[in-house]
């Protein structure tokens, strides 16, 4: 996994009835991009050092903005 700042980090817990949570990476420790992130989740405005675990991936913004309009395009049609 590897991220850079203003990447956004996703968690899609495969646990029925678990939110999908947020949270913008505002730091990247390591100069090759790879974890720990500090980030700002989106649900409690909480800033955390974050190893993300299996059920995490890193979206760029224009990622994260294609998926959403891709989802938002399904209840449009």
């Amino acid at each position: 996994m590897h991220a850079t700042p203003g990447d956004w980090l996703i968690v899609e817990s495969r646990t029925i009835g678990t939110v999908i949570r947020r949270g913008l990476i505002e730091e990247v420790r390591s100069p090759d991009g790879s974890p720990p992130y500090l980030v700002r989740w989106t649900d409690t405005d909480h800033r955390a050092l974050t190893f993300p675990g299996p059920d995490a991936r890193v979206l760029t913004p224009e990622e994260l903005h294609a998926r959403e309009a891709a989802a938002e395009a399904k209840f449009l049609t």
